[in-house]
């Protein structure tokens, strides 16, 4: 079972994500990875942010394919909670 379990996640919900991928981009890159906070050291960049959705993520992560860059990881931090 995944740590991040308790998270009420679903396809259309936002949720903050961290990840990080191989090589290093610049503060620029921010606009492009819709506005999520780009933070490089050592090789290593992490993208970090809210996405509106899963959709979103994935337009995140081809992205990061299309710039052939390595994906190290795909973290969530935390998504938002739905009351019934």
């Amino acid at each position: 079972m995944s740590a991040n379990a308790n998270f009420d996640l679903n396809l259309t919900s936002p949720a903050s994500y961290q990840i990080k991928v191989k090589g290093e981009l610049d503060a620029r890159w921010g606009v492009w990875f819709e506005g999520m906070e780009i933070t490089a050291v050592s090789n290593i960049t992490i993208l970090s942010g809210t996405v509106v959705d899963q959709t979103a993520l994935h337009s995140l992560l081809t992205k990061i394919r299309d710039l052939g860059l390595p994906l190290i990881s795909v973290n969530l931090v935390s998504a938002e909670t739905t009351v019934e």
